[in-house]
């Protein structure tokens, strides 16, 4: 498929016409504006004639799966994995500032109240910031490319300890604190 893109960066319905794209751009009625996905964006007027498209994003913690579809077909499927490695970064980096502090003073006075979570009611941890913002980019760049009219996020919750003892053949009663 082939994005378009109308002459204000406006996304029109994708085609898959590749013979009319090649005419339009050689003929300079068209630039290219990015080459993964290949996106188009036309230099005249044109119609807005545009079909409802709905995204469909289902939210995993390895995996992130995004389809596009109008009623009759699939314009645009992707799967992402996001990164995993900011707890493990964030853990080295502390390591480090610990050993430099260790380093320049023989006593440091301890401090306990200046944690982040105390300071600022909304905060999230990094390594969940990071997976969320990961998502929003996603979604925006999409909506870039195509006239998306509604967007569903599959949100769903898994008790993983419950699963865990059910592969190990254990069964643990509901409501149960592990």
């Amino acid at each position: 498929m082939v994005y378009v893109l109308d002459i204000n960066g406006q996304p029109l319905m994708p085609t898959t016409r590749h013979g009319k794209v090649r005419r339009l751009l050689n003929s300079h009625l068209a630039k290219v504006v990015k080459r993964c996905p290949f996106t188009i964006q036309l230099l005249y007027q044109s119609t807005k004639e545009i079909q409802p498209v709905s995204l469909g994003v289902d939210a995993g913690s390895k995996h992130i799966g995004m389809a596009a579809t109008t009623e009759k077909k699939v314009v645009y499927q992707e799967e992402l994995s996001p990164r995993n490695d900011v707890v493990k970064l964030l853990s080295a980096r502390r390591t480090l500032r610990r050993t430099r502090r260790n380093r320049k003073t023989r006593y440091r006075k301890p401090r306990f109240n200046n944690r982040v979570h105390s300071k600022h009611k909304g905060w999230l941890a990094p390594s969940v910031e990071v997976k969320i913002q990961e998502h929003i980019t996603a979604i925006k760049r999409i909506c870039q490319i195509l006239p998306i009219s509604e967007i569903h996020v599959e949100i769903s919750e898994f008790d993983l300890q419950r699963l865990k003892a059910m592969e190990e053949g254990r069964t643990l009663p509901v409501g149960t604190d592990y």
